[in-house]
């Protein structure tokens, strides 16, 4: 187990690279299950969810080279098992996406419910109802969901949840409609830029799908599908983390790789707190030289404020003079980081799904605990604008979602050691 050691109080000043979006580098990955050619996925970030999700492949006898330093996983899934087991399944939230490539592929495949991490419920009934419309029979037992059928066949799918269109099971319904008989309607489908790429690589594979990037997908099933080369698109919550360290830090930033227009609702909170944000040729400068103001957040699905970025933003604003609020409409219960920040001398207390976050003059550093992916990068932004040193433990949640976040914050002046617990 290892921890990082934060000393807070430089101003973070510099260019970072962004890497390549998890987010949409699992799902991709997963759709390479679609075809037993030959598949070259590049700009994959070196993570230890991509790593499972490797093993996992593996484990399904399919061939899997992952070239960690060149950010590039080869897959060639000629005779994939079609069972997918609860020791590689519970480490990560993303494995539930191979419920639908399997399926699509198989006609019949178990995989177990997933893990990941603790933010809240996240049943995954809209998948089942999905795969069902389909025309697949899914029972749910021991801890498996069991999804068979004869072919699946297209048809009209609602995608819309208590909370918002799922991402996951969006992707899920694609993939499994890219080989069902006839043409499906997918409304309500997320439209967040993870689930356009993966469009993207589908149609590359041969996939007829129309409407990608909005609520609407029309996809009009195929034979079979063939082996492609697709490159990832960069991770907008790396991107936005960055954006929002510069503001704590007083900073001033070039986040390159980043796509501005997968961050708006990102940017726009910034700019209403005082920031200065430049979009400049594929890359996004901050600046944060003033005294910022406070903003009211609220949560939503793309192209919403994201959910992802809420704890990070909870942190710039625990030393914002005034008063804010962050409202979460996703995750209702992803509150597990402000324990920890009110141990920095955050002044935050909860009503319901909201976060009352009263700015304080400065916090003090302290040992805290990483709660999930999230969270774990919040803290560190909130140690990196606290005088002395913030212990953050249980960093395995950071690496699940960051390459190498502690080098690219040093690279920026920022005082950070990874050191053994």
């Amino acid at each position: 187990m290892e921890k990082l050691i934060v000393s807070g109080g430089n101003r973070l000043r510099g260019t970072v690279q962004i890497s390549g979006s998890k987010n949409s580098a699992l799902p991709i990955i997963a759709a390479t299950l679609l075809t037993a050619e030959p598949c070259t996925i590049r700009g994959v970030p070196n993570l230890s969810d991509i790593q499972f999700m490797c093993d996992i492949l593996k484990w399904l006898s399919v061939n899997v080279r992952h070239h960690k330093t060149d950010g590039v996983v080869e897959v060639h899934a000629q005779h994939p098992l079609g069972v997918a087991p609860y020791d590689l399944v519970r480490k990560m939230r993303a494995s539930v996406c191979l419920l639908g490539p399997l399926l699509a592929r198989l006609h019949n495949c178990k995989v177990s419910l997933p893990g990941g991490c603790v933010i809240g419920d996240r049943p995954i009934d809209q998948h089942i109802k999905g795969l069902k419309r389909l025309g697949a029979e899914v029972e749910v037992q021991n801890g498996y969901v069991h999804a068979r059928c004869t072919e699946l066949v297209g048809t009209d799918v609602f995608m819309g949840g208590r909370f918002g269109s799922t991402v996951l099971g969006t992707a899920n319904i694609i993939m499994a409609a890219t080989l069902a008989k006839g043409i499906t309607y997918l409304e309500g489908a997320a439209c967040e830029p993870e689930i356009e790429d993966l469009c993207d690589f589908l149609t590359k594979m041969g996939a007829k799908i129309k409407g990608s990037g909005s609520h609407m997908l029309v996809i009009e099933g195929v034979e079979q599908l063939h082996g492609a080369e697709h490159t990832v698109i960069p991770d907008r919550i790396e991107a936005g983390t960055f954006m929002a360290a510069a503001a704590m830090t007083g900073g001033d930033i070039e986040i390159k790789g980043a796509r501005a227009e997968h961050l708006c609702a990102v940017r726009d909170k910034l700019e209403e707190a005082g920031a200065t944000v430049h979009r400049n040729n594929g890359s996004i400068r901050v600046q944060a030289t003033g005294l910022l103001k406070p903003v009211d957040v609220i949560t939503m699905p793309y192209p919403g404020f994201p959910t992802d970025m809420q704890a990070q933003m909870s942190a710039l604003m625990t030393v914002t003079p005034g008063i804010s609020v962050i409202t979460e409409k996703v995750f209702p219960n992803r509150f597990m980081h402000i324990s920890e920040m009110a141990r920095l001398g955050a002044d935050v207390s909860l009503e319901g799904s909201s976060a009352i976050v009263k700015g304080v003059r400065g916090l003090s550093g302290a040992p805290v605990m990483a709660s999930d992916l999230r969270a774990s990068a919040g803290l560190v932004i909130a140690g990196l604008g606290a005088e002395g040193e913030t212990e953050v433990n249980r960093i395995y949640h950071v690496d699940r979602g960051y390459e190498k976040l502690d080098q690219k914050l040093r690279a920026l002046g920022a005082k950070i050691e990874r050191v053994a617990e």
